[in-house]
């Protein structure tokens, strides 16, 4: 029947502690926490008892994992990418995966910022002159930010919010998005990336790893920014060829660069970082750390623990990427909600309810959503419920699982 006992949260990774208090918003929840990311087979055991799972960037979890975690309910990915979990093989198992897109959002446009003042400054040469005892007091190459043209590849929540931030500073601000975007303030659209690249003093980019944005700066387009022009990828690792990004720092037709993220970067602090970057001194190279403040950190635990918890409590899949998105709002008093993700086949909804009329259940209320082959029911229901009910549920043709709450008191 419904489920009595505390749901079990496993947090991997140093997830920031707030999460546990956002956890046991709906409900009770006992939370257990392991640092850093597991061995698989301490992963496994870890597992087998876990409701919810949260993890950053470093846990991977495939389809022969999620076998071994047959109770595993939801994955929480605490942090705004999810390559990390095999979304199809979660999604046909009836588990949804939630991350924390938008929670980053300031850190990133911050630190992008300060990117562009550094670069346009010509701070990095000047670092590592110094260092070697070297005394550049130069204003050549020296440039205020005012007055500049900020190209923004991807008008997103970053892209948006970094556009403010410029326009405040003074920058004129172009950007580029396949998607229609209202503008912020004075930026202004352009209508090609072609066009864009050509135009701008500095170009940044803010989009997500996709088919299309694969190895979307290449030597050609890179070749099209102005001579002199600056690049900024604090984005995703596979958007800009670093080799050739390198060949065009070291011609100088790239006067700078700033690179948060790489096509491959260390696994953990031991491993040594690699790149042809590296023997550029006229760049900023940072290890992935775009979303790395307290706050942000703060704003990802309770974002990505929230939905873990409302999911658990309410069947709330709103914001769930590989999952149909239900937002069926608390169990009302003296109800039990019945929770069914299923193959997405004409007539499954006909034999749930059929089977509800059976059992004498009283359908209160009812919530379907299907996104290709999978779909999510959701029933309120009323009377009384044999014990097995879960059982007769997931006997149905076409049922990944079934699950039951009761309305909290």
């Amino acid at each position: 029947m419904a489920h009595a006992q505390p749901f079990k949260a496993l947090l991997l990774e140093n997830v920031h502690p707030d999460a546990d208090e956002a956890l046991k918003a709906f409900g009770p929840i006992e939370v257990r926490r392991l640092s850093g990311s597991p061995g698989r087979d301490e992963l496994e055991a870890a597992l087998a008892e876990a409701d919810v799972v949260g993890i950053r960037s470093r846990t991977q979890i495939d389809a022969s994992l999620l076998d071994k975690a047959p109770d595993l309910k939801a994955i929480g990915c605490f942090c705004i990418g999810t390559n990390q979990v095999d979304l199809d093989a979660a999604a046909a198992r009836g588990v949804p995966v939630f991350n924390a897109p938008f929670a980053n959002t300031r850190s990133v446009a911050e630190l992008t910022m300060a990117s562009v003042i550094m670069l346009m400054r010509r701070i990095p040469e000047k670092m590592f002159a110094i260092q070697r005892g070297e005394w550049l007091k130069t204003a050549d190459g020296a440039n205020e930010v005012r007055k500049k043209k900020l190209g923004i590849v991807g008008y997103g929540n970053i892209g948006a919010q970094l556009s403010v931030i410029a326009s405040a500073l003074g920058m004129h601000v172009y950007y580029y998005d396949i998607e229609p975007k209202l503008a912020h303030g004075n930026a202004r659209p352009m209508e090609s990336l072609d066009a864009l690249l050509s135009e701008c003093d500095v170009v940044t980019l803010h989009v997500p790893a996709t088919a299309r944005t694969a190895n979307l700066m290449t030597a050609e387009r890179i070749a099209q920014m102005k001579p002199g022009a600056y690049l900024i990828n604090q984005a995703r690792g596979n958007l800009v060829d670093v080799d050739a990004l390198a060949a065009a720092l070291k011609s100088g037709h790239i006067a700078g660069a700033a690179v948060d993220v790489f096509p491959v970067e260390p696994k953990s602090k031991d491993e040594r970082f690699e790149s042809p970057l590296t023997e550029c001194e006229n760049v900023i190279l940072t290890p992935h750390i775009g979303g790395s403040t307290a706050e942000a950190q703060q704003a990802i635990g309770t974002d990505a623990a929230t939905k873990l918890a409302k999911y658990l409590y309410q069947g709330a899949t709103n914001f769930a990427v590989n999952f149909p998105e239900v937002e069926p709002g608390p169990v009302g008093e003296g109800r039990t909600r019945l929770m069914v993700p299923h193959e997405n086949r004409p007539g499954f909804l006909r034999r749930l309810n059929d089977l509800a009329e059976r059992l004498g259940a009283n359908v209160a209320a009812q919530f379907l959503q299907t996104e290709g082959e999978l779909g999510f029911a959701i029933a309120d229901l009323e009377g009384e419920l044999p014990a097995d009910l879960e059982d007769q549920v997931a006997a149905l043709d076409g049922v990944i699982r079934a699950r039951l709450v009761r309305a909290r008191i």
